[in-house]
């Protein structure tokens, strides 16, 4: 029995979305490895890729959750080391006259 048109118009629709997902993952994911060595935001450009990916793909869709944890604690990181900064400045200035 030949399937019918409705399902390969089907098939080839899912097949060519999958495609070009992949396409436009790959370049984006590419350019930001290209940018790490040259200027510009190579960091979000990979993740921006990872996003495009993670709508396809299981494995990018668990390496974008593992960036984002990553990013949180070096928010976290970074805050801590803020207050740190401001607390130290905070003692060492003399009192206003």
């Amino acid at each position: 029995m030949a399937p019918s048109p409705r399902s390969v118009v089907r098939f080839i629709w899912r097949s060519s979305k999958r495609i070009a997902v992949t396409v436009l993952g790959a370049v984006l994911v590419g350019a930001g490895l290209v940018m790490m060595v040259l200027p510009g935001p190579g960091i979000a450009v990979i993740l921006l890729g990872l996003v495009v990916l993670a709508t396809e793909y299981v494995w990018a869709a668990t390496a974008l959750e593992r960036a984002k944890g990553m990013a949180q604690k070096g928010g976290n990181v970074a805050t801590g080391a803020l207050r740190s900064a401001r607390r130290r400045v905070g003692r060492s200035t003399p009192p206003p006259e």
